[in-house]
């Protein structure tokens, strides 16, 4: 393959993208760009599973851990970023190798995401203030006022989007759906994709490992020493929250750890529900990554 390369790296939470692209980026010599909407903020390496030190020295990573809790950060502005970076990394060498399976993330650099305006402050602490003391359901009533074409699609549970299309209404004063064109850009480099799984038995025992090794590196000890900031978006997140749930009372610790495993289980389920409707996506073995990645690039 000609030019310059982005190969990423995605799959489900659990499955060992982390070594894969370590491996694949040791090989051809570059960098890695981090694709994960929790791992960018300092302070929660442990539930998020970042890569750790030991790790980053083997190979360079981009946007670990450097964003504040509290910091807004989103995934056109993750486009924008990554976007100013790669001719800077284009120099050092033709491949950069990005992991991560936050889909918008990944989405957002491969086709390009809509160039949605810029909410103030003003507006997003305003529709933050009116979500944390009223609820979700006067927002999804100003919603369904504002823009009933999303609202018949947006997934009414998840707060998130829910809270931005509301941010984005206010702000511009027009429907939401009306600045999604879902027009993918052109990029001036090449990307090829290779997803990776195994069997979903193997994949769950895998999380349920991994959750009883946050446990003994600290988890819980972590998850307290963020607890007073647990309404910030960025803790909004499976690990914080059934801890939250077990420091405010409402579960015990057992019921906590099997419910955080059961969580992360039923998210690798959505992620690779995603994933697989790309048709882009070359689909392997976590052990096979790099041999994939060879044999996709001397295909082109």
């Amino acid at each position: 393959m000609q030019g310059n390369t982005l190969i990423v790296i995605t799959g489900p939470t659990g499955v060992g993208k982390t070594a894969a692209a370590i491996e694949v980026a040791q090989h051809f010599g570059c960098d890695i760009i981090n694709a994960d909407s929790r791992q960018v903020f300092r302070g929660i390496p442990i539930g998020t599973a970042a890569p750790t030190a030991a790790e980053q020295v083997l190979v360079h990573h981009h946007f670990v851990q450097f964003k504040e809790l509290d910091q807004y950060y989103s995934a056109a502005q993750f486009e924008a970023d990554v976007m100013a970076l790669l001719p800077q990394l284009w120099q050092q060498g033709k491949y950069v190798v990005m992991c991560g399976g936050s889909m918008m993330y990944v989405d957002a650099v491969c086709n390009g995401i809509d160039d949605i305006p810029d909410i103030s402050p003003e507006v997003r602490t305003a529709v933050k203030r009116q979500w944390q003391e009223q609820g979700l359901e006067p927002l999804l009533a100003e919603l369904e006022r504002r823009d009933p074409a999303y609202f018949a699609q947006v997934d009414k549970q998840n707060h998130v989007r829910v809270i931005h299309a509301v941010e984005v209404c206010r702000q511009t004063g027009v429907p939401y759906s009306s600045l999604r064109t879902g027009k993918a850009k052109e990029r001036p480099f090449n990307i090829i994709k290779v997803g990776l799984n195994i069997e979903r038995e193997k994949l769950f025992d895998r999380i349920n490992r991994r959750v009883d090794a946050m446990i003994a590196a600290g988890l819980e000890q972590e998850a307290r020493s963020v607890y007073h900031l647990r309404y910030l978006n960025s803790l909004n997140t499976v690990g914080y929250k059934e801890m939250f749930a077990y420091f405010d009372g409402t579960m015990d610790r057992t019921i906590a750890i099997e419910r955080l495993k059961k969580n992360t289980r039923v998210y690798a389920k959505k992620q690779l529900r995603w994933l697989l409707r790309d048709s882009s996506i070359t689909w392997c073995h976590p052990s096979e990554c790099l041999a994939t990645v060879i044999k996709k690039l001397n295909s082109h």
